[in-house]
């Protein structure tokens, strides 16, 4: 199974017994948004979903920390999700948070985990069949075997190499404020700004290689060399780790506490502007 793949893939092998569908959708809670009760009112057929928030340290007060391999593993399962299986994850979010799912199940020992290319999104806009509700039972273990060095912690960022902030410019650079109060604005200092929204075209898909390379480079950053992606609460970066993977890149590092954690302790410096 290739990393990304097309609605009409999907469609094709639906109901195929070793694979299963998961979304992965979130929202900021500003927009009023709710991935969990979307996904009751429609999602693809056999879906299973996958709650970000929930499935997160809740003793950590950074967000969205990824969670122990106990409780992950716990979830898979009792989502019916097991880890050989053939795993699909799409969103609907202009977040596109598949990607922090796809991560969240690749790093915990899913062996075959692929992005739904355009999401719900180009779902719908393709007339494809949807269901409502809660999904059927179905049987999966998930015995989670946590991937070493795919995290870095707070204290060891400024000595993990490059740095790629996948918020927007204007976070970035500080010209506006976190959404996230008691958050300082900025970034860490000799850090990158690559976007995540400019690895993506309108209709949620991705950029071609050709683009998503280029995209790096106007970063300036390599995309074949180690880099450590952080974003504002540690799910948009998951897309640059996504892109690099399509490049062949697997080196690369996710700051999960992100700005979030970062902007939020007086003792860590901060820069201001561009890079």
């Amino acid at each position: 199974m290739e990393p990304l793949v097309p609605t009409k893939w999907l469609a094709d092998r639906l109901g195929e017994p070793d694979l299963v569908v998961v979304d992965a959708s979130w929202h900021m809670p500003a927009t009023g948004r709710s991935g969990g009760d979307e996904f009751l009112t429609a999602h693809i057929p056999a879906a299973r979903f996958l709650d970000i928030d929930a499935l997160s340290d809740g003793a950590n007060p950074a967000p969205h920390m990824m969670p122990s391999g106990q409780a992950f593993g716990s979830a898979m399962a009792k989502l019916g999700v097991a880890r050989d299986h053939r795993i699909v994850v799409y969103d609907n979010s202009s977040l596109r948070t598949a990607a922090r799912g796809w991560f969240m199940l690749r790093h915990f020992g899913a062996r075959q985990v692929a992005i739904l290319d355009g999401g719900m999104q180009k779902w719908l806009a393709e007339a494809r069949p949807v269901e409502r509700g809660e999904p059927g039972f179905r049987n999966g273990k998930f015995e989670a075997d946590e991937r070493s060095g795919e995290v870095v912690a707070k204290s060891a960022v400024l000595g993990s190499g490059v740095i790629l902030d996948a918020r927007g410019e204007a976070r970035f650079t500080g010209g506006e404020p976190d959404p996230r109060p008691g958050v300082a604005p900025g970034h860490i200092p000799g850090s990158r700004n690559l976007p995540f929204v400019a690895l993506y075209r309108e209709d949620g898909t991705f950029k071609s290689i050709d683009e998503i390379r280029a995209a790096f480079a106007a970063a300036g950053v390599d995309p074949a060399i180690p880099f450590t992606a952080t974003c504002g609460s540690g799910v948009t970066a998951n897309s640059l780790i996504f892109a690099a993977h399509l490049l062949g890149n697997d080196a690369v590092r996710l700051y999960d506490g992100s700005w979030g954690e970062w902007g939020a302790d007086p003792a860590t410096p901060k820069a201001l502007g561009p890079a």
